[in-house]
């Protein structure tokens, strides 16, 4: 299809979309009250995560910060700690950032201009479009990577997706038939998101049978919807080995926070190595360091996988006869628990010891 041909498809497609979306749409609990705040907080933690693993941490954290103002005040450690198991912690730096933003500029509140929205940090085009169309009803295009994969179904179109061009083509189209006269561009928007993530699935067969633009989608018609949509092959990720050590004592492990720029920015880490080590390497390291070594307990293999690099890790639990002296703070687990932020990457050697084992 050329670009006329698609524009025609989409505009007639456009409001059995809706409907559809008004009568299926699963409750969410962004979508039970779509005030501004709300939609962001969702869209922000949905870039890169499952609804379902989201739906606990937004609770929690519109219990803790239940509007713009509080999460501008809070200390950065409270954000982290929320958002801690989400992943892609710049996320939560930029909310506050934007939090702050809209306390100094617009009166604690989102401004409700889709060009004001795309200024403030870590708001981009889709997010800028979800919250201006859901939350103000304005005909603001949301364009990711599950709505490039229905038009792509849809038009049929084997242009790559990751091409810019094609994004600025969806959103193009979707504002010009949004402006046209849809009653309901947030309903249209969460729409083509619902489809995506519930029928028009990627990874598998969709469920065309069930789609309410079985008629008009071109893929569908010709038993191809699982060619689409057209991606270039990723790069392959860096791989990095790390060697993680817990040092515990008194209750306590060490722990130091992050620099405040690069990965994992401003989160709390466990002392590492860089490499695969042994055990033995560990321990004659530990005894170089005149480090006062009571135990050293292999806690396995773990494994964590970033946007372009993955961390391949071992863990040693290393009991100490005191705490050592370095750069590292030793806090008490229920502090590690309750106050500071663990990355993800390193959850798996995150939890306390099953039981107390103190040097004699």
């Amino acid at each position: 299809m050329d670009t006329t041909e698609k524009f025609a498809c989409l505009r007639q497609a456009a409001p059995v979309l809706a409907d559809w979306y008004r009568a299926n749409a699963r409750m969410l609990p962004w979508r039970e009250e779509p005030s501004p705040y709300r939609v962001w907080i969702s869209e922000i933690m949905l870039q890169q995560t499952r609804i379902e693993a989201v739906k606990p941490y937004f609770q929690r954290f519109l219990e803790a910060l239940p509007d713009l103002p509080a999460l501008a005040a809070a200390p950065e450690e409270q954000v982290l700690k929320l958002w801690e198991g989400l992943g892609y912690y710049s996320r939560a730096r930029n909310l506050q950032k934007a939090a702050q933003v809209c306390v100094e500029e617009y009166g604690g509140e989102l401004p409700s201009d889709y060009e004001r929205l795309r200024k403030l940090p870590g708001i981009g085009n889709y997010t800028a479009g979800a919250i201006a169309s859901i939350a103000w009803g304005q005909p603001a295009a949301a364009v990711d990577g599950n709505v490039l994969r229905v038009l792509a179904r849809l038009f049929a179109d084997e242009t790559d997706i990751a091409r810019p061009a094609v994004r600025r083509e969806a959103e193009e189209m979707i504002r010009q038939v949004l402006q046209e006269g849809c009653a309901a561009p947030g309903d249209f928007n969460q729409g083509i998101m619902e489809l995506g993530e519930t029928l028009c699935i990627p990874g598998g067969a969709p469920s065309c049978g069930e789609c309410p633009w079985r008629r008009f989608c071109a893929a569908g018609r010709q038993g191809t919807a699982e060619r689409y949509p057209v991606k270039a092959p990723k790069k392959p990720r860096r791989v990095e080995e790390w060697t993680v050590l817990r040092l515990e004592t008194g209750g306590k492990t060490a722990v130091r926070r992050r620099p405040a720029k690069g990965l994992l920015a401003g989160l709390y880490e466990f002392p590492a190595l860089e490499g695969r080590w042994t055990e033995e390497q560990v321990r004659r390291w530990l005894s170089e360091q005149d480090a006062p070594v009571v135990s050293v307990e292999d806690l396995g293999p773990a494994r964590h996988v970033f946007s372009h690099v993955e961390w391949h890790m071992t863990g040693y639990r290393i009991l100490l006869e005191r705490e050592w002296q370095g750069d590292w703070r030793f806090v008490p687990w229920e502090e590690l628990k309750e106050r500071c932020p663990l990355p993800t990457a390193l959850r798996a050697y995150g939890n306390p010891p099953v039981r107390k084992e103190e040097p004699v």
